[in-house]
């Protein structure tokens, strides 16, 4: 059985800026294509059977340059649709709602094209992908290309945990963590690996 490998595309202007970017579609920074470029040579050591990739121009560039051939762009892999909170940095936040904590307190509504989304929301978005690509690692390993809280959420549900307990994952732009099985049991076999310097 093979493992899913999880790659958060490189750094864009709003990560750089602890800006939460969820459906606002930025490139790559110089930086963030450099992280990409770094991947490859993690990536040429594991050949995944199949790469999904959210549909965000960052994440589908950062296969690219992963040397990835995209199989599927899944759009239940979008990041976290933070509605009104788009574009804002935490401690921007806290200065209307102190002590606020995504994980506990969610987001507000935006407008009608980020009107936002609950945990649970992305919990059950995580969980049809996970849903879909399970059978796959039967031949190999597959390869999901996303955003830094979808990802966390996913990782989440693949152990049967919350999906509130993504906040448990810290994960960096640019890096490559690995999901397994230990006695059929699911582990985590690797977390936050940046790229070979």
């Amino acid at each position: 059985m093979g493992e899913l490998i999880i790659l958060r595309h490189g750094e864009t202007e709003w990560s750089r800026d602890r800006r939460h970017t969820g459906r606002t579609d930025l490139p790559l920074t110089a930086r963030g294509e450099e992280q990409a470029r770094t991947v490859a040579a993690l990536m040429a050591e594991r050949h995944p059977v199949h790469v999904v990739t959210s549909p965000a121009e960052r994440a589908r560039r950062t296969a690219e340059l992963a040397g990835l051939t995209v199989d599927d762009v899944d759009p239940d892999l979008w990041e976290w649709d933070y509605g009104g909170y788009e574009g804002i940095t935490s401690a921007a936040i806290r200065e209307e709602r102190p002590g606020w904590y995504l994980w506990d307190d969610g987001v507000i509504p935006g407008d009608a094209d980020h009107p936002g989304e609950s945990v649970e929301r992305v919990g059950e978005r995580v969980d049809a992908v996970l849903a879909r690509v399970r059978p796959l690692l039967a031949d190999g390993d597959v390869a999901l290309v996303a955003h830094g809280h979808v990802l966390r959420v996913l990782t989440a549900r693949w152990l049967g945990l919350e999906p509130a307990q993504g906040r448990l994952f810290a994960l960096d732009t640019g890096t490559v963590s690995t999901l397994g099985t230990e006695h059929d049991r699911p582990v985590i076999t690797s977390w936050n690996v940046p790229p070979p310097a």
